[in-house]
């Protein structure tokens, strides 16, 4: 399977309210754990016998999927998005906290791939290696703040609680990814679409 980018000047998945007839695109969004806690706990989306598409309602999906509550999967949704809050930064605090002249023991990693890291990235991260993996984790000051960065916010949360997992203290995940700081704070980063061939 192969993917290309595509260069977008708008997301057009709107921040609302979500509810059972939100599409998944939307809870994605809002909550960007959806996906690791529907497969952990309802076994949804992690294969492509579980899979679900993004246009497709939360409502819709639990029907599909042994007339699941709906209204109870939206609630273990908003309970496991309240605990992944403390591991999100939001674009505007990532933006200070780049832009504070005392601000010097921050380290940005960006979990995209190489093609996506290397066609736009936020000034002074680095791209998440093996090696870097390996030096993070064991030479990295523990208290210092770090920072996952995805595309959208899904990818870096999981990787941020991992690294809380292994002792980090103050491990952040960027809310939204490089998406919605392009979008909030640095108009000069191109915002693209990943498509799969």
């Amino acid at each position: 399977m192969s993917s290309s980018l595509n260069s977008t000047k708008e997301n057009s998945t709107q921040k609302s309210t979500p509810s059972i007839s939100s599409s998944m695109e939307e809870l994605l969004t809002i909550y960007p754990g959806a996906r690791r806690v529907l497969f952990q706990r309802y076994h949804l989306g992690g294969c492509s016998s579980c899979s679900f598409s993004l246009e497709e309602t939360l409502e819709e999906l639990c029907t599909r999927n042994g007339t699941l509550n709906p209204n109870m999967v939206l609630e273990e949704l908003k309970k496991a998005h309240h605990a992944d809050e403390q591991l999100l930064i939001s674009p505007q605090d990532l933006y200070h906290h780049l832009h504070d002249p005392n601000e010097e023991r921050i380290c940005l990693l960006d979990i995209r791939t190489r093609e996506e890291f290397e066609a736009v990235h936020i000034p002074t991260s680095q791209l998440l290696t093996q090696d870097l993996m390996e030096t993070t984790m064991n030479h990295w000051p523990k208290e210092n703040l770090l920072i996952l960065i995805d595309h959208r916010g899904e990818r870096s949360l999981n990787a941020a609680a991992y690294f809380a997992g292994h002792g980090f203290l103050t491990v952040k995940s960027l809310h939204g990814g490089i998406d919605a700081y392009a979008e909030k704070m640095d108009r000069s980063l191109p915002r693209y679409e990943i498509e799969h061939a």
